[in-house]
């Protein structure tokens, strides 16, 4: 008989996982070099694990799993059941959240954190302060909307290079009214994972023309992901920097577009603000940007209602005439308060050719802000039916 209970106690052990009791067999040995890992701080981590609730046991697991070495050594079990308990509470409480596959919410809901900005309890007070806005929504892409239109005022920061720092955490910008873009880009993912909907930073290095780098978000919905931008555009997959985007070079480390992953990939999202951190995570998703702006840019070039205009930048206007006086300068594209684009112009070594173009709406009248030698400069515009071009002068 006292073998018969053995074998019992055994299969009944065997079945419940053992000491990881309701995680599936893929963490268990992911749990244990995690905890190796952990040092003196195993037993918050163990406690997480264990005091998570069964239906939160999967999510626990695969945050102890694949969590930076940084984490495992200081974050605390009620910090991690916390943004587990509200995460899970929006995945039952809102429709699309409902529906998302285990493997995105595992990955874009429930994570704690985007990049390596400071760990925050954020997921409780974002929760609170943006439910209400998606509360009638009935599908995700209203919920998304309504986010995106509301969380300017709700957290009342704005870009501002006077920001602390580059890698700010929610409270961070909030106690300050103002972050970068990365900054930005943080504060409306949060807002999107408090309420169900996935969502991860994206950005890259170094645009192709050597603007330098940009981060923004993107959200997934239906099986697809889409950009947007803490200044909501309007619509999805539609921002001030498409085209920038559109002409990113996958296989060149510095121009490709990447989508921060909390789960690891074998490539590191590249951090400009600190170059040493390789512990974010990233896909490379450069060939969606370059296909999506191809068929934009076709799209539009054959309806009939965009016009090109061709900038190109000089010394003055005494030598506005060979490549030799052209200067690369920055500038920006706006039709109101609405930027339509940006970009740099050519320099002398490039080829005549080589012209930065906007595809943009006829019979429209916009402005042009660029960089000249005495500082920005604004030109207006007014596009008519036929290509226009524009010289812009440094002195």
């Amino acid at each position: 008989m006292k073998y018969i209970l053995l074998f019992v106690a055994l299969c009944c052990f065997a079945c419940t996982g053992g000491k990881y009791a309701g995680v599936p067999e893929k963490y268990h040995v992911l749990l244990d070099k995690a905890f190796e890992k952990a040092g003196n701080n195993a037993v918050e981590l163990e406690k997480a694990l264990k005091d998570a609730p069964e239906n939160q046991k999967e999510g626990m697991a695969f945050l102890i799993a694949y969590m930076p070495e940084r984490d495992l050594q200081s974050l605390k079990a009620d910090f991690l059941l916390e943004n587990a308990a509200y995460a899970y509470q929006a995945r039952e409480q809102f429709p699309w959240a409902k529906a998302i596959p285990d493997s995105v919410f595992l990955n874009e809901v429930l994570p704690y954190v985007s990049l390596n900005e400071k760990r925050e309890s954020w997921r409780k007070e974002f929760y609170e302060r943006f439910s209400k806005y998606v509360a009638k929504c009935t599908n995700i892409f209203e919920a998304i909307d309504s986010v995106n239109r509301n969380i300017r005022d709700e957290v009342v920061v704005d870009y501002n290079t006077k920001r602390e720092k580059p890698d700010q955490a929610p409270f961070e910008s909030m106690r300050q009214h103002m972050a970068s873009c990365t900054g930005l880009s943080i504060l409306l993912t949060d807002a999107f994972r408090a309420v169900g909907i996935p969502s991860r930073v994206a950005g890259t290095p170094n645009w192709h023309d050597e603007r330098g780098n940009h981060n923004w978000t993107e959200v997934w919905a239906d099986g697809k992901w889409y950009f947007t931008e803490y200044y909501f555009p309007g619509q999805l997959d539609n921002a001030w920097f498409f085209a920038d985007a559109g002409q990113a070079v996958k296989n060149n480390p510095d121009k490709a577009i990447y989508a921060s992953s909390f789960k690891p990939t074998g490539i590191s999202f590249p951090l400009v603000w600190d170059e040493n951190i390789r512990y974010v995570y990233a896909e490379n998703v450069t060939d969606r940007y370059t296909d999506l702006y191809q068929k934009h840019y076709s799209a539009i070039a054959k309806d009939g209602d965009h016009v090109a205009l061709r900038v190109m930048a000089f010394k003055d206007k005494k030598h506005d005439k060979q490549s030799e006086d052209r200067v690369a300068t920055n500038l920006d594209v706006f039709h109101g308060k609405l930027q339509m684009g940006g970009g740099r112009t050519a320099g002398p070594t490039q080829d005549m050719n080589d012209v930065l173009t906007f595809m943009l709406k006829k019979n429209q009248t916009y402005t042009v802000n660029y960089v000249s030698a005495t500082g920005m400069k604004s030109v207006e515009v007014k596009l008519k039916e036929k290509t226009k071009e524009l010289k812009l002068y440094m002195e």
